[in-house]
């Protein structure tokens, strides 16, 4: 096996290890590691959750000493800085390894290129890129946080055959069956957040907390009311988990008696009747949110939409049909060109029970 072949397949296992901790990591990317001495593997590991041993050290103690001369394969840069735990860069030099190859560099400004240069300090042999994509796939959300200040946005939608998420009363429940409401368990479990609007909350009254068994994280649950129209008894504000109400208003009574009933309240900029979407999206990268899963309706959809802040939709389509007088996927526009329109490309379409689901990203703009 020459030395690229041997590479990526060392590399392969440890974003393996990573994928460990899809669920249970954040706000922390999600790493992995092997330690291998040729073909043979001495010692792996990954970072299970914030906190914790990260992966270098995970893999290291595997290892133990067989780790001396060895080769690291890291999914992400070695940090150089200490954290919650002390700098992995500084883990490998101690351990003796000889040369150290990672997926991707590690956009952090605490990072981003100091832990290679820690290494090369002390004599080790240091090759980047190898899997790059796959790892920036694995932890999209950090690196959204990172290099553009905001997190992942994915919005999950539930519609009808034409494109309808509701009769004209409000009544959806349920579109889809059982099998795509459990898997949307998935989405809700590997996010920082889960984001809805006021009027979905008085419609409705979601929960919108994570209901597997053994689950141990509870996403941070967001509430976006310009108005402070949430009634303290909403479901959404009681445990498992914690809650944010984000308003423009300044009620200070019924700020007062949110606070009393378990939730947080902050201030957002308005813009226009609601909130500006764009600060929203700061102040959630603040709060150290990676991927943020958004169950709403049509209206904050479409001004998701209208802002560019959907970086991936998932629509859960049922063989059902609910008229022309039921509510609409997005509420946006109008728009007055084909041009105009939003385009998607397919990323995956799969049967998820008796009904299909797309999984879509914004197609790229022409020229860009």
């Amino acid at each position: 096996m020459n030395d690229a072949a041997l590479d990526a397949r060392h590399m392969a296992r440890a974003l393996k290890l990573a994928a460990r901790g899809l669920e249970t990591t954040d706000p922390n990317p999600r790493v992995g590691c092997v330690i291998a001495q040729g073909e043979d593997v001495v010692g792996d590991g990954w970072h299970k959750r914030a906190g914790g041993p990260h992966a270098e050290s995970a893999a290291l103690a595997a290892a133990g000493e067989l780790a001396r001369g060895a080769t690291a394969y890291v999914t992400l840069e070695p940090c150089s800085h200490h954290g919650r735990t002390p700098p992995c860069a500084d883990a490998l030099v101690e351990a003796g390894v000889a040369r150290v190859v990672y997926a991707l560099r590690d956009p952090n400004p605490r990072v981003n290129g100091g832990g290679e240069a820690r290494l090369m300090a002390a004599g080790i042999e240091v090759s980047s890129g190898v899997l790059e994509s796959a790892a920036r796939a694995l932890n999209i959300g950090f690196l959204s946080r990172m290099e553009r200040g905001r997190p992942w946005v994915r919005v999950k939608l539930a519609a009808s055959l034409d494109g309808r998420t509701a009769l004209a009363n409000g009544e959806s429940r349920w579109i889809t069956g059982e099998t795509a409401r459990a898997d949307v368990q998935r989405l809700r479990a590997r996010s920082s957040a889960i984001l809805t609007g006021s009027g979905t909350v008085l419609k409705d009254d979601p929960r919108l907390n994570l209901r597997l068994p053994g689950a141990t994280r509870q996403p941070l649950r967001i509430v976006l009311d310009a108005r402070l129209e949430t009634p303290p008894a909403a479901r959404i504000v009681a445990p498992p988990g914690e809650a944010v109400i984000m308003t423009a208003s300044s009620d200070a009574v019924r700020a007062g008696q949110l606070a009393a009933a378990g939730a947080r309240v902050e201030t957002i900029a308005a813009d226009g009747a609601g909130l500006d979407l764009h600060a929203v999206m700061a102040r959630l990268a603040e709060l150290e949110i990676n991927e943020l899963h958004v169950e709403c309706g049509a209206t904050l959809a479409g001004g998701l939409m209208s802002a560019g802040l959907i970086d991936e939709l998932v629509v859960y389509l049922a063989p059902t049909l609910l008229g022309d007088c039921a509510l609409p996927l997005m509420a946006f526009g109008p728009l007055t060109s084909m041009e105009d329109r939003p385009e998607f490309e397919l990323l995956a379409m799969r049967r998820i029970g008796p009904d299909v689901k797309l999984t879509l990203r914004p197609a790229p703009v022409a020229g860009s």
